[in-house]
């Protein structure tokens, strides 16, 4: 099995210090993970860990009158890479996506972009980004992941769609990521599992090992 992509989102379960913790554990595990963050941590990340850090949300506005909105320009300025948009718990509408990753693609932004289905796969697709991942919102934050619900959304993603694909929602084992890549997958995103951990070099080792 070839080497898959890994994405970790931390959500906003870490901030400050305990953010940069981790950042520096998943440095020392694998330093080509990509992980997501909140704006705030953007700048101590990178300068600490030299990740791949990616902005958590990104709004799609360019320098001037844009209070309470987090610019492109502002998170690469901060030494992010990337941003993600349109995960499940910060929905876009698809207009703006386009937007935001046009704006994105001109300023040499890299975007992770989540999709719930196949149908929206396939729209996002054609914007090209980065990275497409699949994650079912039912199955976020949940027990079960997507391998073990529904391992035909991912060999259908994989027989339906042109660009290489992530897929997230659950993962939390090294099973998860054998069935993921298996059916098609390039690589798995994932955060509690990994954000939550009393011991996330021992989980990181068990699951990508």
């Amino acid at each position: 099995m070839k080497k898959p992509i890994i994405i970790i989102n931390f959500k906003t379960y870490l901030q400050g210090d305990k953010a940069v913790k981790l950042a520096k554990i998943i440095k020392n595990f694998d330093k080509k993970i990509i992980i997501g963050v909140q704006p705030t941590d953007i700048y101590r990340i990178s300068k600490e860990t030299k990740l791949k850090v990616y902005s958590e949300h990104a709004d799609p506005f360019q320098k001037g009158r844009n209070t309470g909105f987090i610019i492109p320009e502002a998170v690469k300025e901060n030494g992010a890479i990337g941003v993600f948009l349109n995960h499940s718990e910060h929905r876009t509408n698809f207009n703006t996506l386009e937007d935001t990753i046009n704006i994105c693609k001109k300023i040499k932004l890299k975007t992770v972009v989540f999709a719930k289905d196949l149908n929206e796969a396939r729209k996002i697709e054609k914007l090209k980004p980065s990275y497409l991942v699949i994650e079912p919102p039912e199955l976020v934050g949940g027990k079960i992941s997507v391998s073990s619900a529904k391992p035909e959304l991912i060999k259908r993603i994989s027989n339906n769609l042109k660009m290489d694909f992530l897929v997230g929602a659950g993962i939390k084992n090294k099973k998860d990521v054998e069935v993921a890549m298996k059916l098609g997958a390039s690589g798995v995103a994932l955060s509690s599992a990994i954000a939550n951990s009393v011991d996330p070099l021992k989980t990181l080792k068990e699951i990508f090992s």
